[in-house]
Order: structure tokens, then C-alpha cells, then sequence
């Protein structure tokens, strides 16, 4: 990743909320990381890619990376109202949105919760309804502990969490989340107005079916797929990307293109 331009902490919504900056450009564009994740995990290698796009704004969302808890569950809704209210703490009217896999039904919370502040938005991975993820997906969360935590997410937590003794934390309510998962309504989707672009690959853990789906219900929006597993096609670190790789600068590519359009 190239040297931060700013990074710092926002009181946001009973958070201290950890964001950087990186660059200039008149419409930033903000980067969602997934679940158990930070935002080294979700985009080291892709980020830099985007760099020459503008200002990117990368955050951490409540109970990930350097941003604390709070008493309360995680949901996509708050994390939507969470980065919102950021934007307003940095005073940015409008933004475009990247989200990663949770961090994508995030960015499409943003876009259903505060349409005023979104231009445009990438949703890499995400989904609106349980039967969008591949079959067996849910079956292990009953008996869910750390050990089932992909060894690069938690290595990446230990390294810049200031509070190290809650990575159990952030696991169960990750969990909870998921395993809770409710589906949200076609309407829910239909009411999104901003640009879409939609990407999910091809052997992802959320249907290339369900995709689509979300795509035609969101007018005007756009779908690629593209090969390889979830996460693979940005670089993401629990992807295990092949080395040598030019997906992410591919993907990278598209991305810029669909935001410059």
C-alpha cells in the first residue's frame, strides 16, 4: 500500500471510527472492507491500483481493525449509518462507494439509507437474501469458533487491533450477524437510484444467479463476473490469489471505468 496521505479517528454513532485518505479528486471514493477483516486484508493489493482514480477514503467499521465496539450488534443498516455520519464528520457531501462481501451489503444500505449522499457505487460480493449464498454456506455457524477464522484475517487484526483481547468479539458478532441474516425486500433494491455496478465471481460464495437478480432489480445497473473465488479478483487476503495475478489490475481497470463513465 503507498504512503497515507491522512489518516485519524472520528467519534461517529458511539465509535471512535478509524479512517485514512489517500489522494486528491473532487468525488472520493470509499472503500468498505468485509467481514472479520481490515482494510489492509480487503484491499492492500488493490487499492494502490485505484490510487490514480482520485481521493479514496478506506474505513473500518465497528469492532474491525483500529475502530472499537460498542453494546450493540453488528447490522449492515448501522455500518451504513456509521459511515454516513463519517462522511458528515469530514464534511463530504458525496461520494462513490466500493464494498467488499459484507462490506458490499453495506454499500447497498448506504444506498437504500442515504441516497443523498451517494453518486455511484461498486458492489463486489454482495447480497440481499439468504438464498444467495452458495448451499451449505450457513451450516457451520451453529458451531462457529475462532479457530474457524482464516489465519490471514486474524494475523491482520492482532497487528494494528489497539485492543488485542477482542478479536473473540468481533468473531461472534460477525457470526451473529450472519447467522442471523434476514432477507430484505426486492422493493428495498428497486429503491436504489445510484450508478451500480455489480461483480461477484465465478466460484464466489454468493451465487453468479443471485447477482444477476440483484442486477436487474436495480435499474440501469451493470454485472461483471469474472473468474476465480471470493475475494480472488481484487486481491484480497483470504482470497489466497495466485501470484503474478493481473485480475486485480484488471479488475482495477473496470472499476475506474464504470466510476469515470
Amino acid at each position: 500500500m503507498e504512503t497515507l496521505k491522512t489518516s485519524g479517528y472520528a467519534q461517529v454513532n458511539g465509535l471512535h471510527m478509524y479512517y485514512e485518505i489517500h489522494g486528491n479528486g473532487a468525488m472520493p471514493l470509499v472503500l468498505i472492507h468485509g467481514g472479520g477483516s481490515t482494510i489492509e486484508t480487503s484491499f492492500d493489493n488493490i487499492l494502490p491500483l485505484l490510487s490514480d482514480h482520485g481521493k479514496l477514503i478506506a474505513v473500518e467499521l465497528q469492532a474491525h481493525g483500529r475502530t472499537n465496539d460498542r453494546d450493540a450488534p453488528e447490522s449492515f443498516e448501522q455500518d451504513a449509518d456509521d459511515v454516513a455520519a463519517l462522511l458528515a464528520y469530514l464534511k463530504i457531501d458525496k461520494a462513490d462507494f466500493l464494498g467488499f462481501s459484507n462490506g458490499a451489503s453495506t454499500t447497498m444500505q448506504i444506498a437504500i439509507r442515504h441516497p443523498n449522499i451517494v453518486n455511484k457505487i461498486v458492489v463486489i460480493t454482495g447480497v440481499y437474501k439468504r438464498d444467495g449464498f452458495i448451499p451449505g454456506f450457513f451450516d457451520g455457524f451453529p458451531n462457529a469458533t475462532l479457530a474457524n477464522m482464516p489465519e490471514p484475517l486474524k494475523t491482520a487484526y492482532l497487528e494494528v487491533a489497539p485492543d488485542k483481547t477482542q478479536l473473540q468479539v468481533m468473531f461472534d458478532k460477525d457470526v451473529a450477524r450472519m447467522a442471523t441474516f434476514k432477507d430484505w425486500s426486492d422493493e428495498a433494491l428497486r429503491s436504489i437510484k445510484a450508478g451500480t455496478l455489480f461483480m461477484v465471481a465465478d466460484q464466489d460464495v454468493i451465487t453468479v444467479e443471485h447477482t444477476v437478480q440483484m442486477s436487474r432489480l436495480v435499474k440501469g445497473s451493470q454485472l461483471i463476473v469474472l473468474p476465480g473465488i471470493h475475494g480472488a479478483f481484487i486481491g484480497a487476503a483470504e482470497a489466497g490469489a495466485k501470484k503474478g495475478s493481473k485480475l486485480p489490475e484488471i479488475s482495477a481497470e473496470l472499476i475506474k471505468e464504470f466510476l469515470n463513465g
